[in-house]
Order: C-alpha cells, then sequence, then structure tokens
C-alpha cells in the first residue's frame, strides 16, 4: 500500500508564522488535492515544548541561524516557533483535515530537536509513524510538506532508511533556504539516498 506523509504543513511554517517558509501555503491545494488518491494520509506536527532548547529565546547569548552544541548535536537556533497549543502550531485552516488518518507529533522533548517524522535527531527516540506504517503494510511513502531543506528531507532519508520506496513530491515541498542553495543540496542528497523525485500531475490513484 501507497502512502501519503504531509509533513508539518502548520501556521508558523506559512506566511505570516513565526518562522515562515517562503510560499510555504503554496503546497496546502497540492495536499487537499493528492489526498483523495491514497488509500492512507499521515501526518507530522511539530509541537515543541514552551521551554525547547533550539528556541532563540532559550539561547540569549546567540541569533537566529547560528549553530551550537545541544546533548552532543549540532543545533540551529530557531525562532520560537510551534509551541505546543498554540495558533502557530496548528495546522494551516485550508488543509482539509478529514482524510488524515492519524498526526505524529515531534520535537515534544525540550533536549533534543526532530527534524524527521520518524526520530528525534539522535535517533533514540522515535515517533510511533514506522510501527503505524508497517502495521499497516505500507510499502511506498510519498512524502511532502514542509520545509524542503530540513523536516522533508530528514522525514524522507528516514523512510528509506527504514525501507519504505520512497518518493519527494517536489511541487508539494517548500523550503527554509537559510543559505543559498540549500533547497537544491537536500534535492541532490534525497535523490543520492534513493528517493525517488515526482510532481503532484504524476501520481495517479
Amino acid at each position: 500500500m501507497k502512502t501519503l506523509i504531509l509533513v508539518d504543513i502548520q501556521n508558523d511554517f506559512c506566511p505570516g508564522g513565526a518562522l515562515a517558509v517562503s510560499e510555504g501555503n503554496a503546497v496546502v491545494p497540492i495536499a487537499n488535492q493528492l489526498m483523495p488518491k491514497f488509500e492512507l494520509v499521515v501526518a507530522t506536527q511539530d509541537w515543541h515544548p514552551v521551554n525547547h532548547k533550539s528556541f532563540a529565546s532559550q539561547n540569549e547569548d546567540l541569533t537566529i541561524g547560528d549553530v551550537f552544541e545541544l546533548n552532543g548535536l549540532p543545533q540551529i537556533v530557531w525562532p520560537d516557533h510551534c509551541v505546543q497549543n498554540t495558533h502557530g502550531s496548528e495546522f494551516v485552516s485550508d488543509l482539509n483535515r478529514d482524510p488524515i488518518t492519524r498526526v505524529f507529533p515531534k520535537g515534544t522533548d525540550p533536549h533534543v530537536d526532530s527534524y524527521s517524522g520518524f526520530f528525534d535527531n539522535d535517533h533514540r527516540g522515535a515517533t510511533g509513524l514506522a510501527a503505524y506504517l508497517k502495521d499497516k503494510n505500507v510499502t511506498e511513502v510519498f512524502v511532502m510538506g514542509l520545509a524542503t531543506d530540513y523536516c522533508v528531507k530528514f522525514t524522507a532519508l528516514d523512510a528509506v532508511q527504514l525501507g519504505f520506496k520512497t518518493k519527494l513530491v517536489l511541487d508539494g515541498c517548500r523550503g527554509v533556504e537559510l543559505n543559498a542553495g540549500d533547497v537544491e543540496k537536500a534535492i541532490e542528497e534525497m535523490k543520492d539516498a534513493g528517493v525517488e523525485i515526482v510532481r503532484s500531475t504524476e501520481i495517479e490513484k
């Protein structure tokens, strides 16, 4: 069975949000159009406690975009975003929630970030997404959402590592692009790992 994974289509990653991705809201109509073509649709949701150690508010001596060490891992300082039970953490209102069978929160541990929809960045904590997909006999996943160069990329890379045939819906993603070329590098990294790049118009029911 094939599954559509919607990555972090939340208010804070769209225009006007705390960590806005350029044209982030452009992925919403593509998600809505694709969902009816899949038997199973799941979503990931950045769901940070207010004191998450990646937040700028928790790192007074650092500025957004700086890299520091957090629990032995390189960590980017981000604006406070997707704080649990805030408007910014909610899914974009135009996103059709009805076909989504389950939502997998991530980034809930204040001491480690979680870009991937499957694991924390240290790969010690799992969200339950992998076990859920395997229980449903899923063999192929299509990944789209926000943002190409972070949460989408790491979700796709982990999907490949877990043995899923993995496809990136390219026009259904937008990137942060902290540094020029980050999105293109992320796409190449995914391709090198075995992720197939497709467009939404190529996907049939």
